[in-house]
């Protein structure tokens, strides 16, 4: 592994600097605007799919390039790198930052699993299900990171209960406490390992998390596979990692700010659809809720057939907890009981947090008239992003304590804000918004179009659902938001050229970049479970298939179902260009 990377260390500046010369003759030879920006556009795909430039360094390339090859001015670009998505993210990190500051997420994390039931397979559903809705409302990263821990006391915990259960069934009654497992100390461990925010290849050494018990007299029986006992404890720890990171990724999809890549195709569609008015909290909510609900369950069941077996009764209908549930039980009661009554800083932040999505939900929420028509002379002004900043900035005004002359502490601060905010994420965005209007302008985006046209011969759905494999097969090696931003000024202006309704189109392809589970380094809570060490590359590349078959179908579903009535997909919309008056 050493001599791979030192062997890629020796490869990335060979790419850096032979992609742009091996690509010069499309802007010296052809010398059109469609080959400069196709110079551009290419060159920035390669250097986000090897990564061999900070995926934010990249994404400042339009602002060098487009004044240098004559297709935006300087100032033109640089209006494009801030919008209103990046407004809407500053008041979801206010969120994201008071809910992590003072432990709501792992209150209600070990409410909702505790709720669910214990044994292995209920143990994961609940996991699965409180990742999911934390997920919604934060970025999959952060929810992995939070949630790991958690999990980990739990396998450590329970792999303990077996080995005590296998010496004496007395002493696994009585139970032994373990202050190495506490969840501080397990996340002060993996602190230790997660100290880079874009994590690429390369992760080999896992976390040991197992801890040291000197006064325990080992059982006479050789470990499985060494901290495993059996064949079975392995497979359990396999299937909880696998479960944290997919369904961090599922809950995603379910609003706009649960991930970059929504917000990404959200702000688009504000940008050169601006009388599109159909793309909203409420109805991205609507829509994807049940997509959400049905990837959950489908990937549980898939997930559980594949590291915990078919018997599906046992999970759902025992009643009688074994010695191991019964540990893994007091394990998650002894954490929640930690965490002591909840406190009144924790209720502001879940006050606010649901005042604020009950503001997105009834903004404009199409089937009544929203709060936004009390503006009637503004109409369209106040947007997502209006109701984050409101609620954002009440996080730095509201004392977290109790009131004192010589001390005044908010709920957050700007430090505790700035630790949270993924920068990165941003410049990202706004290179991608930057790259689309250069596109745009320059026609590459038009004549991409019409070079793509004969796929109009294809039936509708068959193209969209081409479109999504390749989508999700490119996104499992570049990041998710590189890859959107490449695809968006492709795909909406070749729907527009077969006269289909972009959204369509675009949707699917916006929650299939999600969909990057088959690698370790295909995004970074794939990359956080797998450095705990209960995987292998070959087990995520078989559950990842599995889950990917599950959201590709998934969505064609919605799309052919309850989300052609919702979004008028059946039609091409009026404030789209007029191409052809053809429809689905």
């Amino acid at each position: 592994m050493r001599q791979l990377r030192c062997s890629w260390s020796f490869v990335k500046p060979l790419i850096i600097i032979s992609t742009p010369l091996a690509l010069l003759p499309l802007p010296l030879v052809i010398k059109t605007k469609e080959a400069e920006c196709a110079y551009i556009l290419i060159l920035m795909a390669v250097y986000w799919m090897t990564e061999v430039l900070p995926l934010s360094v990249t994404a400042l390339l339009p602002a060098l390039l487009f004044p240098l090859f004559g297709i935006m001015k300087s100032s033109q670009v640089a209006s494009t790198y801030f919008k209103d998505f990046h407004l809407l993210l500053l008041g979801v990190i206010c969120l994201a930052t008071a809910i992590e500051k003072w432990g709501l997420h792992r209150r209600i994390a070990l409410r909702l699993v505790t709720t669910l039931g214990v044994n292995p397979g209920m143990l994961m559903l609940g996991f699965m299900v409180g990742c999911a809705f934390l997920s919604m409302w934060l970025s999959n990263t952060s929810t992995v990171a939070m949630v790991m821990p958690i999990v980990e006391a739990v396998i450590q915990q329970v792999l303990n209960a077996n080995e005590e259960a296998s010496k004496d069934h007395k002493g696994a009654l009585n139970g032994i406490s373990n202050p190495a497992l506490q969840l501080e100390d397990i996340e002060a461990q993996y602190d230790q390992s997660e100290k880079i925010k874009s994590i690429e290849a390369g992760i080999t050494e896992p976390v040991q998390t197992a801890p040291e018990e000197p006064e325990t007299v080992k059982a006479p029986t050789p470990p499985y596979n060494g901290k495993y006992r059996t064949h079975e404890d392995h497979m359990m720890c396999k299937g909880l990692s696998l479960c944290i990171a997919y369904s961090s990724s599922i809950g995603g999809l379910t609003t706009l700010s649960g991930t970059s890549t929504n917000l990404i195709f959200a702000e688009y569609i504000y940008q050169y659809y601006p009388d599109c008015t159909i793309i909203n909290f409420g109805n991205w909510f609507v829509l994807c809720l049940p997509i959400c609900i049905i990837m959950l369950i489908l990937s549980w069941l898939f997930l559980h057939w594949m590291f915990l077996g078919s018997n599906f009764r046992a999970s759902l209908c025992s009643r009688q907890q074994s010695e191991k549930e019964k540990i893994t039980a007091k394990v998650l009661r002894d954490q929640y009981n930690s965490l002591g009554p909840i406190r009144g800083q924790e209720i502001i932040t879940l006050i606010i947090f649901m005042l604020m999505a009950i503001l997105w939900f009834t903004r404009n929420p199409g089937f009544m008239p929203g709060w936004s028509s009390l503006f009637p002379n503004y109409p369209g002004y106040a947007t997502d992003a209006t109701v984050a900043l409101l609620l954002g900035f009440m996080f730095f005004i509201i004392p977290a304590h109790k009131l004192k002359a010589d001390h005044y502490e908010a709920l957050i601060t700007w430090k505790d804000f700035q630790a949270c905010m993924p920068w990165e994420i941003s410049l990202l965005v706004g290179g991608g918004f930057a790259l689309a209007e250069g596109t745009k302008i320059s026609g590459l985006s038009s004549w991409v179009a019409e070079l793509l046209t004969p796929l109009g011969s294809l039936p509708p759905l068959a193209t969209v659902t081409i479109a999504s494999l390749i989508v999700t097969s490119i996104t499992e090696v570049a990041s998710n938001a590189a890859t959107m931003t490449i695809f968006l000024p492709i795909l909406a202006p070749l729907a527009e050229a077969i006269g289909v309704n972009p959204l369509y189109m675009l949707i699917p392809t916006a929650l299939s970049v999600s969909f990057s589970f088959l690698l370790p380094v295909s995004n970074p809570p794939n990359a956080i479970v797998f450095t705990y060490g209960h995987l292998t590359s070959m087990d995520m590349v078989k559950a990842g298939l599995g889950v990917n078959v599950i959201g590709i179908l998934t969505v064609l579903l919605a799309l052919t179902t309850w989300g052609t009535p919702l979004l008028n997909l059946d039609t091409y919309p009026d404030w789209a260009p007029v191409v052809n008056n053809t429809g689905v």
